[in-house]
């Protein structure tokens, strides 16, 4: 192994691949502006026409919740915590069958393009606009996080210029949202997907080079005690066990796969049931690449700077930036590699990015403005829908400049989806779940667990658990040679990341702090959805949730199982439908079969319960 010279740095090659990845985004979206007429209804802008297969799909899928807090965050997170993480691959499966099979049957069988629709059929008109508030606010929230923080990393080991690039990737992200529609959306993160495997493959391949292998890696990795897949303390406080992340992950997760406006669209745009539940299984295997090669490159960082860890030498100001560092480190001597690593990383805030974007448009359309003036045309929706493409790029771009204000990274952004999915989702099990479940039941319900998910969240960040809690692992500087040190200081900003903004200072513990706001992270999700779901039961039996009539399609039956068995059975009843005009939404989308469309509830209430 040869000794760390100095670090390299970024030469035109780098930014040439980086601005290559920019401009064939940016062309995707042009394409698909102007492909196959353009994006004529607000449906095709929104939903792709609903007429999209599985496998760009599940690409898509897997491209957007791996953002560049993944390709930052998790390689440090296993450098500093270990490798425990790795347990999140049974987390991704637990979510992938919940999303599949409790939450997509209802979303596809009512055909709709704004999964908070599905409260206003299930419940009333103001569960739905608190569902949707609170969406909105969450998603903004956590793109200027998404879009400031690798910018930050980058910019502080690699000199990319920090507002620049922060600029650069809001605009031509929303460039591409606004032109080509969730069609584009898809097709960039397919090719996205394909730059995070080559950036990742270019670290691991060189690491496993210059170390000597992948068994020298792994044993590094194991005599450091970076290893440590079993840990079975059920302790909630702990941050990391093997059941804070199977029963937290798999509900922080659900929230996002199962719920969240952005995930549920794009597999509602397959064009079949059967499509749609294949993308999200495809889309597993893809979590399982990405977390395995997150996972080896967190090994691949202990392995390098075992002896001289370059966060504790002060050469990097934040964990964040070990990536970068590594990356500018080992690849130097190939120009254009670590512009392929940071295009890697920019990868993933695009494609997160674009799906937000594109989802906060649909949720306006859907939610905000089509209820309220019904004679707006289709042409104008579409427009409209474009118009709001752009607002919400430029509010997420502004939020940037916030986000540069808090805390640390890769956990400000799961406790908001936490904080604000736990709730959200409590309340879509509660509609599928609960048949007595009803509107007053539903709205206690939701308050009762955004209070609680936001006490323990804002109180976990004023007071900070404790170190044992989070059991972070040794680190050591013995072997930096102080001349190294000295010529290579990198002129950082300096950036306090290890603290948050509203941590309060030398203050007395109490019990409630090391209890109650040392919760793990992961909990605050799984504490707001089952807050959200045992209050929305208690309030809705003697509100008499017992008393309505409810239209069956509206919570998740027997059927929505067994259907999953139709493929066997001899297809005779797809033809029946084919022959009818279909107008709405693409060819063979069963959710717009006539048959159920003119079906509904014998006393006239096709739109849910009313009270």
């Amino acid at each position: 192994m040869d000794i760390p010279r100095g670090i390299g740095t970024f030469v035109v090659w780098d930014y040439v691949v980086f601005a290559g990845m920019l401009v064939i985004s940016a062309a995707i979206g042009i394409y698909y502006a102007f492909a196959g007429g353009g994006q004529q209804t607000s449906k095709d802008f929104l939903m792709g026409g609903r007429r999209m297969t599985a496998v760009p799909v599940a690409l898509s899928l897997t491209a957007s919740f791996m953002s560049a807090v993944t390709v930052l965050g998790t390689p440090s997170e296993v450098y500093r915590f270990g490798a425990i993480f790795s347990i999140f691959a049974f987390t991704y499966f637990f979510v992938v069958v919940i999303s599949a099979e409790v939450f997509l049957p209802v979303f596809y069988k009512l055909g709709i393009t704004s999964t908070y629709e599905y409260l206003e059929l299930r419940f009333n008109k103001c569960v739905r606009l608190c569902g949707t508030v609170l969406f909105i606010f969450q998603t903004i929230l956590y793109t200027g996080i998404v879009i400031y923080a690798p910018a930050l990393a980058l910019n502080q080991v690699t000199g990319f210029d920090l507002w620049g690039a922060v600029v650069a990737t809001g605009v031509v992200c929303t460039f591409y949202c606004t032109l080509g529609g969730l069609k584009a959306v898809i097709w960039t993160d397919v090719f996205q997907v394909g730059i995070m495997v080559a950036g990742f493959a270019s670290v691991i391949i060189q690491a496993a080079v210059i170390q000597g292998g992948i068994s020298t890696i792994l044993n590094d990795a194991y005599n450091g005690g970076r290893l440590n897949f079993w840990n079975f303390n059920p302790n909630p406080l702990q941050r990391h066990t093997f059941w804070t992340i199977i029963i937290g992950g798999t509900f922080t997760w659900s929230s996002i796969y199962g719920v969240n406006q952005s995930q549920v669209q794009r597999y509602i745009s397959c064009k079949s049931r059967f499509q749609a539940k294949l993308s999200l299984y495809i889309n597993l295997v893809g979590l399982w690449a990405i977390l395995t090669c997150s996972v080896f490159c967190g090994l691949a960082l202990y392995s390098r700077y075992r002896d001289c860890d370059p966060w504790t030498a002060k050469k990097v100001s934040a964990p964040d930036q070990l990536m970068p560092y590594l990356v500018l480190d080992i690849l130097q001597d190939y120009p254009g590699l670590p512009g392929l690593f940071v295009a890697c990383a920019y990868s993933g805030t695009l494609s997160t990015v674009s799906s937000s974007i594109n989802a906060l448009a649909a949720v306006t359309v859907e939610d905000l403005i089509k209820p309220y003036f019904r004679s707006l045309s289709e042409r104008s929706l579409s427009w409209i829908s474009q118009g709001m493409s752009v607002v919400y790029g430029a509010l997420c771009i502004g939020m940037a400049a916030l986000a540069s204000l808090m805390g640390a990274l890769l956990q400000a952004a799961l406790s908001i989806f936490g904080m604000v999915g736990g709730p959200l989702m409590g309340l879509f099990a509660l509609g599928i779940l609960v048949p007595f479940a009803n509107s007053i039941g539903a709205l206690v319900g939701l308050m009762a667990g955004f209070a609680t998910s936001l006490w323990v969240g804002i109180g976990a960040q004023m007071y900070p658990p404790l170190p044992e809690r989070t059991l972070p692992l040794q680190l050591d500087i013995q072997g930096c040679n102080s001349t190294y040190n000295e010529t290579n200081l990198m002129t950082t900003t300096e950036m306090p990341f290890t603290t948050s903004v509203f941590q309060i200072h030398n203050v007395q513990r109490t019990p409630l702090m090391d209890n109650w706001y040392s919760l793990s992270y992961l909990y605050f999700s799984t504490v707001g959805t089952l807050v959200t779901l045992l209050v929305g039961i208690l309030v809705s039996l003697p509100t008499g949730g017992r008393k309505q009539n409810l239209d069956p399609r509206y919570i998740l039956t027997k059927e929505d199982f067994l259907s999953n068995f139709d493929i066997f059975k001899k297809k005779k009843h797809v033809l029946s439908y084919k022959s009818h005009p279909v107008e709405d939404g693409g060819t063979d989308n069963p959710a717009f079969n006539h048959i159920e469309l003119n079906f509904s509830d014998q006393s006239g209430k096709s739109n849910g319960t009313r009270l």
